[in-house]
């Protein structure tokens, strides 16, 4: 069963994801969540508190979901390719509010490492996914190759989100994986 506060929580990451980080106000979570008045502000005091409160909650529902099996398994070359394809698919596609909440989040708290460690953690833990999965599959350096991997994997995140929804995604990110492994 969900909580009032996990309701208030995913509410006001869809706030920040749809309509960018102003619209994280404690009375606009309560409405968007159907909580009564007054219920957001109970778990989170401050404006400070909620934007920590979703930073903290939006790491957690992504690390959730990659405990929960979505990492595939890895092998080959062409099956890093497929798995970062479908990532970029389902972060670009079905989690877009949430990425785009993550992006709006990061820039907010560029100013602020408090803020920022949740978000930075969890990216931690997904670039160690990462560089083990191009070791695994013959990247001869792959702590270079994952940046490499990371920055156009972002990128074509920020192009599809922004500029073109349906640009294709898996002809780049196969030519990214095939120059890290060279």
């Amino acid at each position: 069963m969900t909580t009032t506060r996990e309701r208030a929580l995913d509410a006001a990451v869809e706030l920040v994801g749809e309509q960018g980080i102003r619209a994280l106000v404690h009375a606009r979570v309560d409405e968007r969540a159907g909580l009564p008045k007054g219920s957001t502000s109970n778990w989170f005091r401050t404006r400070d508190a909620l934007v920590a409160g979703v930073v903290a909650w939006l790491a957690e529902r992504e690390r959730g979901d990659f405990d929960a099996g979505a990492a595939p398994v890895v092998r080959t070359p062409d099956q890093l390719i497929d798995a970062f394809a479908s990532l970029i698919d389902a972060e670009t596609g079905l989690f877009s509010g949430r990425t785009r909440a993550r992006y709006a989040l990061f820039l907010e708290g560029a100013n602020d490492p408090q803020l920022l460690e949740p978000l930075l953690q969890q990216r931690k833990v997904y670039v160690e996914w990462a560089t083990d999965l191009l070791a695994g599959v013959g990247a001869a350096r792959p702590a270079d190759a994952v940046r490499a991997l990371m920055a156009a994997s972002e990128g074509l995140v920020l192009h599809r989100l922004t500029v073109d929804p349906t640009a294709p995604v898996r002809p780049v990110v196969e030519r990214i994986v095939r120059a890290c492994l060279d």
